[in-house]
């Protein structure tokens, strides 16, 4: 039991650091972030070996690269699928579909959070620093907070948009289930 429980811990932490390496260079491309800065370039030859084929088959449609969408989405499939044979379930192919659209969902929604938070302690302890990955930050958390800031200018210099959507974030997680 032991074996299968760690073998089932190691495929599903690799699959979801991939997944989030394939997540954070699709959020990347959708702001349009600098991709000279170290991480974009990282992110980029780490997915590019499944990516580029991936892309060659798959047309994105709009500013939406569905590639990486797709190959997220089997990469989550396959590994709900390994755990299921694993652990002895059987939960249907249906189940593991939407199980799978339900992890990614709350990926892009804890990337947001950790990102909003990041994006808060830099703008407390580090906003001088020229840290390369600090603009990406700011570039990943900007149309998220702009249309609350819209909303809900600062208040006496302080900006309350970050509260907002960590509120709003968290409500949504908890409507997917974490």
């Amino acid at each position: 039991m032991n074996l299968s429980g760690a073998l089932i811990y190691l495929v599903s932490t690799l699959t979801d650091l991939y997944v989030t390496a394939i997540l954070l260079r699709l959020l990347l491309q959708w702001v349009r972030a600098d991709f000279y800065n170290p991480l974009s370039q990282f992110l980029i030859k780490v997915t590019n070996p499944v990516l580029v084929p991936a892309r060659r088959l798959i047309p994105s449609i709009g500013r939406l690269d569905t590639a990486s969408v797709v190959v997220m989405l089997l990469l989550e499939l396959v590994q709900l699928v390994f755990v299921n044979l694993l652990s002895k379930s059987d939960y249907g192919f249906q189940f593991l579909l939407l199980f799978a659209v339900q992890k990614l969902l709350i990926a892009l929604l804890l990337t947001y959070f950790v990102l909003i938070i990041a994006m808060v302690l830099v703008s407390w302890f580090a906003r001088s620093s020229r840290h390369p990955l600090i603009p990406l930050i700011y570039q990943l958390t900007e149309p998220v907070l702009r249309p609350i800031q819209k909303l809900l200018p600062p208040l006496g210099g302080i900006d309350l948009s970050p509260l907002f959507a960590l509120i709003a974030l968290r409500a949504l997680l908890l409507l997917l289930g974490w």
